[in-house]
């Protein structure tokens, strides 16, 4: 792979597990001052009053060493008396509170109610634990995402958590976004001359890269970018490494190919990032091929160089 190596700033998109852990790459690889990770909200909801925002959290616990990698989501050393406490009681235990977990929620709620933005408290818990990435949920308004399923249609929660995925997945929308707008810095970061490249996280395009995507004047900002736009594939020789991502697409009635990721984000991205197992596959847009899949830490540096180094041969051309 050729071209010119990153010099300036990194914007990613990303959501999950496989979103953080792409965001973790790059800190081995770039300065992480220099990076701006926009998050997606879209699985944020309250539970027992409480405002959660999943994908912040992951985010937050990977690039501070507090996630627990086994588990691949929550906190390392977790403790559950506060789980205890609760069934003892008949309340809700469907989505678990760690305790550790549960001082995050708690104390981003508090300030939520004092009337202070995600994005400001957010920014302050990132800045607590040390991280220099610059940390943006996609937007401050509420957006919501529900899923239309042979169960009715359900909050992503309902679906993700409460159901395993087990619901048939018809159609996706999301609850709020066309009122949105995009939180402080977001836009601004993706048109900065300084940034050299825009990534999109091997998330789940429909359920945690759309949601940003929906977020009015995003995918527009994306389109106009100077920065290349890379997408980082999500499917390895025909399947997904975890999470719903190949199920929800044979739902849909989508093909697992990189064919596939290409076309669902056409006018936004420039080249894609395939894996080494699909060389065979037709792909139709510019593409470079590496090993995608992120087990260990060196992997995870290795593919977002791999992205980076797609994306300054697109500057190249």
């Amino acid at each position: 792979m050729t071209g010119r190596p990153v010099s300036g700033r990194v914007v990613v998109l990303t959501g999950g597990v496989g979103g953080a852990k792409l965001v973790l790459g790059l800190t081995r690889v770039v300065d992480p001052a220099s990076i701006t990770a926009i998050v997606n909200t879209g699985d944020d909801f309250r539970h027992l009053g409480l405002a959660i925002s999943p994908d912040i959290d992951t985010l937050l616990y990977t690039l501070a060493g507090k996630s627990n990698r086994a588990q691949g989501w929550g906190r390392e050393g977790e403790s559950w008396s506060f789980m205890d406490a609760l069934r003892s009681l008949g309340g809700e235990d469907w989505f678990a509170f760690g305790d550790g977990d549960l001082a995050l929620h708690v104390l981003r709620s508090a300030r939520l109610v004092q009337g202070e933005t995600l994005s400001a408290i957010t920014h302050d818990f990132a800045r607590a634990w040390g991280i220099a990435v610059a940390m943006r949920p996609m937007s401050d308004d509420a957006i919501t995402t529900h899923l239309a399923t042979d169960a009715g249609e359900l909050a992503f929660q309902d679906y993700f958590v409460a159901r395993r995925c087990a619901p048939v997945v018809s159609a996706i929308r999301f609850e709020g976004a066309s009122a949105a707008r995009p939180a402080p810095g977001v836009l601004e970061a993706i048109a900065d001359p300084d940034t050299q490249a825009i990534l999109i996280a091997p998330s789940n395009p429909w359920l945690s890269v759309d949601p940003v995507l929906a977020v009015p004047g995003i995918r527009a900002a994306l389109a106009a970018a100077s920065a290349p736009v890379v997408a980082v594939t999500p499917i390895i020789a025909g399947e997904a490494v975890k999470g719903p991502t190949a199920k929800l697409m044979r739902e849909l009635g989508l093909a697992l190919t990189p064919a596939t990721i290409a076309a669902h984000y056409d006018g936004v991205i420039d080249a894609l990032l395939v894996d080494d197992r699909d060389r065979a596959a037709d792909v139709p847009i510019a593409h470079a091929f590496a090993d995608t899949l992120m087990t260990t830490l060196e992997d995870r540096a290795r593919v977002a160089g791999a992205a980076l180094a797609l994306a300054a041969s697109c500057r190249g051309r």
